[in-house]
């Protein structure tokens, strides 16, 4: 069972990223693949839960063990694979949803992709009292609940997708080309991983 990868990674897509370790490249899909540095010679660790079905092997990654944590807690969840969980993730941050399912804010939990009310309440059920560990080792102040997307934080979001893109290999002039219609198709509460995925949209179809 593979707890950890520590090398590089090599490559990036919009659900996942390529680590090289040992000579060998291992595909892990991650909430946020953009997060983790590519082709920079940086050495990174990224905790890994190793999901085996009868039809695939697949790695899952996680920048931290709280977030890896949080990830298994939601597969405990009846309705709840390892898509949904990941996409949880890669919509809120992981102490929002810890304070969410924390405060019964079934709202919340509602608006992150994949969740409708009846698998919002399985959440709350099932995991109000198992994430006391995790809420003491997040790293945010008491009292400030953050949300999927802090109001404010559309912009910089929109930098950060523009940095991923440069990242990725796409020049200036190219982002700049459709970056009027990416800019048009977001919302503030989009994530900058949602945004780099809108924007390759739109570069391939230039």
């Amino acid at each position: 069972m593979i707890d950890f990868l520590k090398g590089q990674a090599v490559h990036v897509e919009p659900d996942y990223i390529v680590m090289e370790v040992g000579g060998i490249g291992y595909r892990v899909f991650c909430a946020n693949p953009y997060a983790f540095a590519v082709n920079s010679g940086e050495i990174v660790t990224v905790y890994i839960h190793h999901h085996v079905r009868e039809d695939a092997i697949l790695l899952y990654g996680f920048k931290s063990r709280e977030e890896q944590a949080l990830f298994r807690h939601l597969l405990n969840v009846n309705g709840i694979g390892p898509r949904v969980a990941l996409g949880i993730l890669s919509a809120g941050h992981p102490e929002a949803v810890i304070s969410a399912i924390q405060r019964d804010d079934l709202g919340f939990l509602t608006k992150l992709p994949g969740i409708g009310k009846k698998t919002a309440q399985r959440i709350l059920l099932d995991l109000k009292d198992k994430l006391g560990d995790l809420s003491e080792r997040s790293q945010w102040e008491d009292g400030a609940v953050p949300t999927l997307v802090q109001e404010g934080d559309s912009q910089t979001n929109l930098s950060e997708a523009k940095q991923a893109l440069l990242v990725l290999g796409y020049s200036e002039g190219e982002i700049e080309r459709v970056w009027p219609a990416v800019s048009k198709q977001c919302s503030p509460s989009d994530s900058p991983d949602t945004i780099v995925k809108k924007a390759l949209q739109a570069l391939l179809k230039v």
